[in-house]
């Protein structure tokens, strides 16, 4: 948890220092959170989670398509246990598609879908207080598309969005819909 920490910090500094520049570039960035919605088997073992989410994207002016590179960390409690929990670290590579709308319009809505990578493990203690290895860690392939939409005032806003993701795993498939409600800036 410690190096997940120092991770985040570092992504959000390098975000900061890095925000004049690319938004000379047009490049926006995101920060959100939200719920977790697990489906099918996944559904089954694990409760409702949470997720946090970091991005940055580059749509050019007047272009509606451009690109949006994100990390996610999502935690899912497994059913019938108080401590075991599922965790996901991701990071994914997407295209955007942007509605035209009016100048004036606030409301944006958009699509998105890409691929990217999984990396997650189970942590905690079992029901008979044995520590969980930190070392069954698996990563994997995978795929999301989704909608969502902006709520743009200058050069800040409000996104909500939901992606459903398919995690290609031995068996069935992982899948979860992340909703994410969020702050992005930048931008032209």
């Amino acid at each position: 948890m410690r190096g997940l920490s120092k991770a985040v910090a570092a992504l959000a500094i390098g975000m900061l220092l890095s925000a004049p520049a690319l938004r000379a570039q047009g490049a926006e960035f995101s920060l959100g959170g939200g719920i977790g919605m697990p489906l099918g088997s996944f559904d089954d073992a694990v409760k409702t989670g949470w997720h946090g989410l970091a991005a940055v994207s580059f749509v050019p002016n007047g272009a509606p398509v451009g690109i949006q590179f994100d990390g996610q960390y999502q935690q899912y409690k497994l059913d019938g246990s108080a401590s075991l929990k599922d965790r996901f670290i991701m990071g994914t590579g997407n295209i955007v598609f942007k509605f035209k709308t009016s100048e004036e319009s606030t409301f944006r809505p958009y699509l998105i879908g890409g691929g990217g990578v999984y990396n997650f493990k189970t942590t905690g203690t079992n029901d008979l207080g044995t520590v969980i290895s930190t070392d069954n860690s698996t990563t994997k392939f995978g795929l999301n598309a989704g909608a969502g939409f902006d709520i743009k005032a200058g050069g800040l806003g409000l996104f909500l969005e939901g992606r459903f993701h398919d995690v290609f795993t031995t068996g069935e498939n992982l899948k979860f819909i992340p909703i994410t409600l969020g702050i992005r800036f930048g931008g032209t």
